[in-house]
Order: structure tokens, then C-alpha cells, then sequence
């Protein structure tokens, strides 16, 4: 440990900040208590000095207290209108008008603006005069008309700003597991939404001119300037994938493109990191060899162009660190002390928490740094074991590198993305060195010869319009393989850190007994603990108490094998059923799990689109979509890898637009709808998708049952069995939702879908019919899912008293303009005793059920 105490100064740095963050003061106080026994017994058993010991201990303490100290300041300067926001409920806002200066990037997309502002004036409707604080604000313009787009795209970082709009708090995440975005701008110390309506709202001009906004607003020009210079270089749909790559500008990225690659675990690639910044010094030293300059001249300009090239490339977490590393490295090497990469590593991650402890929470950082310690550490003794053939060294030594990085990235992927693709490592085999030996030093040599000679530049980039056609047909090829994408449920933190835990004790059992020729040994020794010969030395001492290697790596092979099992399957032996009302907004979304693991969705929610002819400009790159942005991520991470069952009760916007992203991410094995078509395009959509990829299509119709397994039964209530053949075409959908009863255990839910009190007393009547019929008298159920959203019209006095439902859900929109749920019918609810769930006041609201009770979890 005495060899490298800046590494475990580091490791204590971490461990330190991130007991602060996870931790309340207590727990911290008895962590830190626990790092000084720690490095008490370590000074006592003579495995550190003193010296390193008080330097961890004083790392623990200093990390945790900066941490402790950033969450302190890290409030809201507004506490009184924060607290009338909180009282108010989710549809809170407040007249506001704020002065300050933009200190982000202007981003415009469609018909939005987003914009961060650090305002020194802020005046809320209602208070006599405006307050000088310092608070940060998140801009939100909707812009009116088209030519406002020019006028926003005037504005930019460092200038004077003033915004009219409306303040407001940053959702919260509604869904278990799903995305906070309070809590995010809360690591961006911003805490309120400005929304502000057309560019008549702001007031913008040029602020001074020598401000660190300002400064930085330069760069943005710069920035602009050479996407512009990329976009004559390339066609549409290459100028923006280059863009991503050669200077990190991805706003302007295709989704569905991105969405390929992220399949493929190759989002990487457009992610500015420390490959890329390794190929713009190995560029620019070969340049600056070549004009024969020396060694210190050479040093000093690669050492000053870093950070400009940190800049230029977006500073991102993981080019920060890739950044931070090169400078360190390049003093280092200045200096003549150049020390190993941990060491680099080390203090670049120092540094980067010294500066701002909540990089600790940021993906980039978790993966940029983890990656990078995996290569440095993981590597080597990997190689060694590799054949060491002459021929193909380099083959060898990419796959080393591929291979591990593919494993220590596995359990931070799955934890954060939920998905694996078992053609991830031959694409990044393939197209990783390809694409940043080929195709991004020839975007970044086109650009640089453009910008004085604009025909030069197209030549060179011609060549790699080919390699891009290349790359996106192989992508778009290898992505579609969907036999071998694996869906994962999020793992507990734990995990992450024991299967890493493990890795990093398995490479150094590799490393400790590889030699030469020891792939074929290290595998014989793994499969049978024997003594194996490695060019006349032996792989197992007989004479030391060393425990042998074979069963070592055999121990540790099958640990992590075990933890991947768990990971896949971590439900294996839960026979409890859920049924989860997902908060999708205005619209439904149901989710249930049944006692032996299996999946039915009932509809998908969506985001209705008002959009008239002639509004084109206002469409986004990446549109928000309840489907892609949050119900299959939410399934995602619950581990649903196949859905056995969809019920689309009908096919209204609201209940069918997110399945379009589901039918594309989720293998879906049969699907139940109500049997008629809507003329319009997401519900033929939805159809043709179902028809195209085989889905078995049932119209569902009243007396249908499904026993799914032994514990969950299906009654269809409603609608009707068709009096003849063929589907008909039905503008209102409403009255020919699909209803049906639900029976997990002893327990019984009823879904019923979009219908009015009409409807319900036809059903009354069916089913009073077929309870003389079948001499049944009990109609009771525990859970009743609120009709058509809780309109004034459905769930009336006889639905209620026919069914008598001890809870209702209603699931809404949180700021609906419909008046939902209607007062009346929570009224008549509160009448029949039943518990009320309502997703815009408690998110989503999931029930827990065994065999015994039913759990009622709400209120995220």
C-alpha cells in the first residue's frame, strides 16, 4: 500500500464523498469512525505508515465534509415561494420575472428554447419589489411563430438576460425507478423551471465581455461555427453523426441512429473520451515531429492545446478526465517524473471531486472512470494469458482491450441501461478502432483543411462518406439481431460493486499465474485443480500454503457466474403478483407481473400531438414520447424481457402511442384488442407493426377467459361478441373498450378501460344475466381502475354498488385540462367506502399481492 498512496488517497477520496452523499450525518459520522479503526489497525499491523493512514483518514474527512458542505449551500434562494410550491401540489406556478445573465449554451429545437440563466433579480407576482438573489434557473421558451427561432438563436452565453414567464418546481420522479428531474437539476444547483411563452417574454443583450460566461460563449461560437463547416462537409445524414464524433455536438444526432448504437453499446464513440483525446496528441505530436520542433516544444504545445480541446469538445465528465489525465501526464513526462496510469487516474479523479462533488453521480464519470481503471488494471494480465503469437499481435492486443472493457463496463450497462447485446463485442471489435482510426481522423483532417479550403476539405471527406455508409448499414444490420439482446433488471449497488470487486481479484489471479502459452493452461487449470507446467516452472507451487490457482480462478469464475445468473433472473423466487399503474400521464398504462413471472401490459399511454397543417418547424429532434422516454425504460429496469400478454383496451392516442416504442424494444407474444379499426395513423400503425412481425392478433369480446397460470385468470366483461364477420372501422372508441376482470390469487381487479355509465349499466345487465345463469352471487372486488380517467359521466351509483370496490385508481395527467378526476365521482367513491389512488397526486400506484394479503405501495 506504501507504493502508491496517491491511489489509495484517491480510493478514501471517493469513499468519502460518496458516504456523504448516500449516507445522513450520522451514518457519515460512523463511517468516517470506521475508516479511522481501519486505518488504525492497518498503521498497527504494519501494512501502511503512519503517514499514508493520516493522509486517507484526513481524505475520508475532507471528501465527505466538501460533500456535506455542497448539499448545505445547494438550496434555493426562494425558501418561501419554495414552500408555498410544496403546499400547492404538482400544477403550482407563479408570475416571475428574472434578470441575469445565460451561462449555457443556447440550445434551440423546434418550437423549444432551453437555457440556463444565473439570475441576480428575481420578482414574483405578489411581492413589492424584486429580491437580489443568486439563483440558477432552467429556461423553458416556447416559441409562438417560425422566425422566432432566428431571433433565439441570436442569443447566446454571457449575454444580459430578462425572462417573463411562469416559475415553477421540476417534476419529480412519479414512477419507481424512473427519472427525477428535480433531483438532477438539483445536482446542476438549479431549482425552478421559467417558463416563458415567444421571444417577446425575454429581453436579451450583449452582457461583459471578459466574464467566464462570456469567455465560454465564445467557445460555443466556435463551436457553431465548426459544426457549420462539418455540416457543408457531409449530407444530412452524416453531418450530424460526424459532428458527434469529431467535436462532441450531439443535438443533432438522429435518434433512431443513436438508438442503434446504443443497442450495440457503441454510444461510446460519440462520446468525446480519452480515445479521442489519444488520437488528437498522437495527431498533432506527429505534426509537430515532422516540423522537427524538440521534445520540451513539443510537450508544451500538446500540454496547452489540451484544454482547448476539452472546450472545443464539449467538456463532458469523461473528456474532463481523459483531459486532466493527458495534462498530468504531459507535465509528468516534462518534468521527467512520468508515473503510471493509476496514479494519473487518481489525481484526475481528485481533482475533478475537489472541484465539484457531484460529479460523483454523473454516469459519464462513473463509467469514464470505472472503464479506465478496468483497462489499465484488467489489460495486461489478460493479454499475458492471450496466445503471444508474432503474427497478429495487434489483432490480439485489441481484443484484450475489447474483451475487457466489454466485462467491467457489463455491470455499470446493465445497472444504468438495462440492456446487453451479445453482438456488443464484435462490433466494438470491428468498428471502434475503425472509426477512430479512420473515419474520425479523416472527418477531423476535412474540417481543418475546409475551414482555408473548402474543396480540399470535401475531397478528403468524400472518402469517408463510404466508411459512414459502411459503418450505419453494419450497425443497423447487427442491431436488428434481437435473438441476442438480453434485457436486465437494474441490479442493487451492491451488486455493481461485488461483481467489480470480483473482477479486479480475477485478473490479478490471471495475472499472478499466466506465462507463456497460459491461455491453455490457465483453462485446464480453472477446469481441474491440478498442477500445471508453464515453460518448466509450475503453475502451482506444491511447497507453499498458497491455495492452488486452479481453484482459485475456479472459485471466482463461478462467483461471478452466480452473480450474473442472480442479475438476469433476480425474481426467480418471488411468487408474489404486482399490478403497477404506471403515471404515464393523461392516459393509461398497467402493468402486471403473475406469480410464476409473467408479463401483461394493459395499453401504453401517449402523448397526443395538436400539431396543424403548416407547424412542421415545430417538430424536435427527439420529441418526448411517453413510450421511448418512459414506459420501456420503466419496464426495462423492472427486467420485463418479454411481454406474454397486451390488452389494447381501444385504440385512442392516449392509450396505444407509447407501443409504438414498446413493439420495437419488447418481444410481445400475443396481443387482445377490442376488434375494431380507428382511421388513424398511430392506430393502423400499431395494427400493421402487430401484422408484421407475426403477432397473434384476438379480438377481445365478453365471456372470453385466460387461465395465464395457476394463480391469474382473465375474464373479458366487455365489448360484445361480434354478430358478424369482419372488423369494423369506429371514430369513438370509447364505448368499445375492453373490460375485464383480472384474478391474481384471491384477489380480483377490474380494468375498465374508457366506458361511460351507459355502457356500465349494459354491462350490469350482462352479468347479472350470468350470475342467474351460473347461480353466483358475489361481484366484489378489491380493485377497481377508475373509467375514462374519472369523467363526470362514467363510474356511476350502480357500477359502484354492483361491484363494491374497496380501492380505485384513477390514473391522470397532473395538469389535464379536463378536470380529472371529477369531483363527482370522487364523491360517489368516498360514498361507498372505497380508498382513492390517484397517479397525479401519488405517481404510480402498485399493488403488491400474495397469497395471503394484498400490499398497497403508492406515493413515490
Amino acid at each position: 500500500m506504501n507504493r502508491r498512496p496517491l491511489i489509495w488517497f484517491a480510493i478514501c477520496w471517493v469513499g468519502g464523498s460518496a458516504a456523504a452523499a448516500g449516507l445522513s450525518s450520522r451514518g457519515v459520522m460512523l463511517a468516517a469512525g470506521a475508516a479511522a479503526l481501519l486505518a488504525l489497525a492497518a498503521v498497527l499491523c504494519r501494512q501502511v505508515s503512519w503517514q499514508l493512514a493520516a493522509a486517507c483518514l484526513l481524505a475520508v474527512v475532507a471528501a465527505a465534509g466538501e460533500r456535506m458542505w455542497a448539499d448545505a449551500r445547494n438550496v434555493t434562494a426562494l425558501p418561501d415561494l419554495l414552500a408555498a410550491a410544496e403546499a400547492d401540489g404538482p400544477r403550482a406556478a407563479y408570475a416571475a420575472e428574472a434578470e441575469g445573465t445565460i451561462v449555457s449554451a443556447v440550445e434551440v429545437d423546434g418550437d423549444l428554447v432551453i437555457l440556463r440563466v444565473a439570475a441576480e433579480h428575481v420578482h414574483v407576482a405578489g411581492k413589492a419589489a424584486p429580491q437580489e438573489v443568486r439563483e440558477r434557473f432552467m429556461v423553458h421558451v416556447r416559441l409562438a411563430e417560425q422566425p422566432e427561432q432566428a431571433v433565439a438563436a441570436g442569443w447566446k452565453r454571457g449575454d444580459s438576460i430578462r425572462v417573463a414567464g411562469e416559475l415553477s418546481l421540476p417534476a419529480t420522479a412519479s414512477n419507481s425507478g424512473g427519472f427525477d428531474y428535480r433531483r438532477y437539476l438539483s445536482s446542476q444547483r438549479i431549482h425552478w423551471l421559467l417558463k416563458a411563452q415567444g421571444t417577446a417574454a425575454i429581453d436579451a443583450a450583449a452582457g461583459p465581455r471578459w466574464t467566464a460566461a462570456a469567455l465560454l460563449g465564445r467557445v460555443d461560437h466556435a463551436r457553431d461555427w465548426l459544426g457549420a463547416h462539418m455540416d457543408k462537409l457531409y449530407p444530412s445524414d452524416q453531418s450530424g453523426y460526424m459532428k458527434g464524433l469529431v467535436l462532441g455536438i450531439r443535438e443533432d444526432l438522429d435518434p433512431v441512429q443513436f438508438q442503434q448504437f446504443s443497442r450495440l453499446g457503441l454510444t461510446h464513440i460519440l462520446a468525446i473520451s480519452g480515445l479521442h483525446v489519444a488520437v488528437f496528441l498522437y495527431a498533432l505530436g506527429g505534426l509537430l515531429r515532422f516540423a522537427r520542433l524538440t521534445r520540451e516544444r513539443i510537450l508544451l504545445i500538446l500540454l496547452l492545446s489540451v484544454p482547448m480541446y476539452v472546450l472545443l469538445s464539449g467538456a463532458s465528465p469523461s473528456v474532463i478526465r481523459a483531459g486532466l489525465m493527458a495534462v498530468l501526464g504531459l507535465l509528468a513526462a516534462r518534468m521527467g517524473k512520468l508515473k503510471d496510469g493509476l496514479h494519473l487516474l487518481a489525481a484526475a479523479a481528485v481533482l475533478m471531486l475537489a472541484a465539484d462533488p457531484y460529479f460523483l453521480e454523473n454516469v459519464s464519470f462513473q463509467l469514464s472512470f470505472i472503464v479506465t481503471i478496468g483497462l489499465i488494471i484488467g489489460v495486461p494480465p489478460v493479454r499475458k494469458a492471450m496466445p503471444q503469437w508474432k503474427r497478429g499481435k495487434a489483432l490480439l492486443d485489441l481484443a484484450a482491450v475489447t474483451v475487457v472493457a466489454q466485462i467491467v463496463s457489463f455491470p455499470v450497462t446493465i445497472f444504468y441501461f438495462n440492456q446487453f447485446h451479445a453482438l456488443s463485442l464484435l462490433a466494438n471489435f470491428v468498428l471502434v478502432p475503425f472509426i477512430s482510426f479512420i473515419v474520425m481522423p479523416l472527418g477531423a483532417a476535412a474540417l481543418v483543411i475546409a475551414i482555408p479550403w473548402e474543396p480540399g476539405g470535401k475531397l478528403l471527406a468524400h472518402v469517408s462518406y463510404y466508411a459512414n455508409d459502411w459503418t450505419f448499414a453494419l450497425v443497423e444490420k447487427l442491431a436488428q439481431v434481437d435473438g441476442l439482446r438480453t434485457i436486465w433488471a437494474s441490479p442493487s449497488l451492491w451488486w455493481v460493486a461485488a461483481f467489480l470487486a470480483l473482477l479486479g481479484i480475477f485478473f490479478k489471479l490471471i495475472g499472478k499465474y499466466a506465462g507463456d502459452n497460459s491461455a491453455s493452461h490457465i483453462a485446464a487449470a480453472i477446469a481441474a485443480d491440478v498442477t500445471v507446467p508453464l515453460g518448466g516452472t509450475e503453475l502451482y507451487d506444491t511447497s507453499s500454503d498458497r491455495a492452488k490457482p486452479g481453484l482459485g480462478l475456479f472459485i471466482i469464475s463461478a462467483a461471478l457466474a452466480l452473480m450474473v445468473f442472480y442479475a438476469y433472473k433476480p425474481d426467480l423466487f418471488n411468487k408474489n403478483s404486482s399490478v403497477s399503474f404506471i403515471d404515464v400521464g393523461q392516459g393509461d398504462a398497467i402493468h402486471i407481473r403473475t406469480a410464476s413471472g409473467k408479463n401483461i401490459l394493459i395499453d401504453g399511454g401517449g402523448t397526443l400531438s395538436f400539431r396543424k397543417p403548416g407547424e412542421e418547424w415545430r417538430e424536435r429532434s427527439d420529441p418526448f414520447e411517453i413510450g421511448s422516454k418512459l414506459l420501456v425504460p420503466l419496464l426495462m429496469k423492472r427486467g420485463v424481457r418479454g411481454i406474454d400478454l397486451l390488452v389494447i383496451t381501444h385504440l385512442d392516442s392516449d392509450h396505444i402511442r407509447g407501443l409504438q416504442a414498446v413493439l420495437e424494444t419488447i418481444p410481445i407474444r400475443r396481443i387482445w384488442w377490442n376488434g375494431t379499426i380507428k382511421d388513424a395513423e398511430d392506430a393502423k400503425q400499431i395494427l400493421k407493426k402487430a401484422l408484421e412481425w407475426k403477432i397473434p392478433l384476438y379480438a377481445a369480446y365478453a365471456g372470453m377467459s385466460y387461465q395465464m397460470d395457476e394463480h391469474t385468470r382473465l375474464d373479458v366483461l366487455w365489448p360484445p361478441r361480434p354478430s358478424r364477420k369482419g372488423t369494423d372501422i369506429l371514430a369513438d372508441q370509447n364505448e368499445s373498450s375492453v373490460v375485464m376482470n383480472v384474478k391474481l390469487y384471491q384477489s380480483t381487479f377490474l380494468f375498465s378501460g374508457d366506458i361511460d355509465s351507459t355502457t356500465e349499466r349494459s354491462i350490469i345487465r350482462q352479468e347479472q344475466l350470468r350470475k342467474e345463469e351460473t347461480r353466483k352471487s358475489e361481484t366484489k372486488i378489491d380493485v377497481m381502475k377508475v373509467a375514462h380517467h374519472g369523467s363526470r359521466f362514467s363510474t356511476s351509483d350502480e357500477w359502484l354498488g354492483f361491484w363494491r370496490p374497496r380501492s380505485a385508481v384513477a390514473s391522470v395527467g397532473a395538469t389535464n385540462s379536463y378536470g380529472h378526476p371529477h369531483p363527482d365521482v370522487l364523491s360517489r367513491l368516498a360514498a361507498f367506502g372505497a380508498g382513492v389512488w390517484r397517479t397525479d397526486q401519488h405517481g404510480e400506484v402498485r399493488f403488491v399481492i400474495s397469497e395471503q394479503d394484498v400490499y398497497i405501495d403508492a406515493g413515490q
